[in-house]
């Protein structure tokens, strides 16, 4: 199978003759957006905004409102007081809006807080953070790699839908990988036949393409062996496994964004849009069980939101503070595609084994998993 695109940056048209010729999707993918040179996240342009008129590509929740990160802030200091810890580890933290708007919030409640740490891989996003938080520079430390131990909670909001998936194409009942290739010096879509299957069985016999997550699962693997004590909560589009691999969503989830506007070419603008997937949270929930971690929950981001106080005191807020408000639980909006799964530490000599997770306490949707 092949589809057409434009010209590929040297360095991939490089790497994809490096390959042997044919460059599977996920080693595509991190190329073009974490190449240091040219990928999507080494570069200057604005990822994150509210309109296209800032020059930015899409928005995030942290974007919309500050009572997002006050909400989370809730859950975090409840985790922090559960586990004995004072650190808060945020994975991609991308404009660092979250990340002030959950210190502000942890520094107005009186929350014990040795240091928030930051893994972030763009340069030049940590160069925005470290200049939107340098009123908390004292506190707040950034990481290339993640350490040997790991104390504390961890935050990440969509994190697991910017990792490198793997492409599957099934075609008059034959499972293919799908790869880049290159035809006429263009980058071409190109299948090849693969062992690989998506982890349930995809009724039918029409043809069907779908993505498979081994890097986000291994993620979480990673994390688990690296969290000695505390919890961990990540926020991100996507379905339980059931509903990922249903029959009708024969044409997957992969997607492009730039200038706030969503295509599904990835081989067109080659490092000058994102490229993200919808997440399987059952492939998350089992990598994480599988290495230890207690599943703490798994709801709606509307949900969770709520239990976590999301509305209180907004009964006087500005009208259109309160429109952005909607938007992250209204289910036409973010509420509903938006989910958040929890995990702690799964050792039961720690006196917090077992605790209630405030986010979960209305909702939880572990059981759908």
């Amino acid at each position: 199978m092949t589809s057409l695109s434009s010209p590929p940056p040297p360095e991939l048209a490089q790497a994809i003759e490096q390959a042997g010729g044919w460059l599977a999707f996920d080693a595509f993918m991190a190329l073009a957006l974490y190449a240091p040179s040219w990928g999507y996240y080494s570069g200057e342009r604005r990822k994150f905004g509210l309109m296209p008129q800032s020059g930015s590509d899409f928005v995030t929740a942290p974007e919309l409102s500050v009572h997002f990160g006050r909400a989370l802030a809730t859950q975090v200091a409840q985790a922090l007081a559960a586990t004995g810890t004072t650190e808060v580890w945020e994975f991609g933290a991308g404009s660092g809006a979250l990340a002030e708007q959950v210190l502000t919030a942890l520094q107005g409640s009186g929350v014990p807080l040795e240091r928030y740490v930051i893994v972030e891989l763009s340069g030049s996003l940590q160069a925005r953070q470290q200049d939107r938080l340098a009123a908390f520079a004292d506190r707040v430390q950034w990481l290339h790699t993640l350490p040997e131990d790991i104390q504390g909670v961890v935050i990440g909001n969509e994190v697991l839908d910017a990792m490198p998936v793997k492409l599957l194409q099934r075609t008059g009942g034959v499972w293919n990988e799908r790869g880049v290739a290159l035809t006429c010096g263009q980058a071409v879509f190109e299948d090849r036949p693969t062992a690989l299957r998506p982890p349930v069985e995809v009724e039918g016999e029409h043809d069907y393409l779908t993505e498979i997550h081994p890097q986000a699962e291994g993620f979480v693997r990673t994390l688990a062996d690296k969290l000695a004590r505390g919890a961990a909560f990540f926020l991100d589009y996507g379905f339980p496994e059931h509903e990922y691999f249903h029959a009708q969503r024969h044409m997957g989830t992969l997607m492009c964004h730039h200038a706030h506007r969503a295509d599904a070419n990835p081989l067109e603008r080659v490092g000058e849009k994102d490229i993200t997937a919808h997440v399987n949270f059952t492939g998350v929930a089992l990598a994480g069980q599988e290495a230890g971690l207690q599943v703490l929950g798994y709801t709606s981001q509307a949900r969770f939101l709520l239990n976590c106080g999301l509305l209180g005191g907004m009964e006087d807020a500005p009208l259109g503070e309160r429109v952005m408000l909607q938007k992250l639980v209204n289910e036409h909006e973010m509420g509903e595609l938006f989910k958040v799964i929890g995990f702690a530490a799964d050792t039961a000599a720690l006196p917090y084994n077992g605790w209630q997770a405030l986010g979960f306490e209305a909702g939880d949707r572990s059981h759908t998993l």
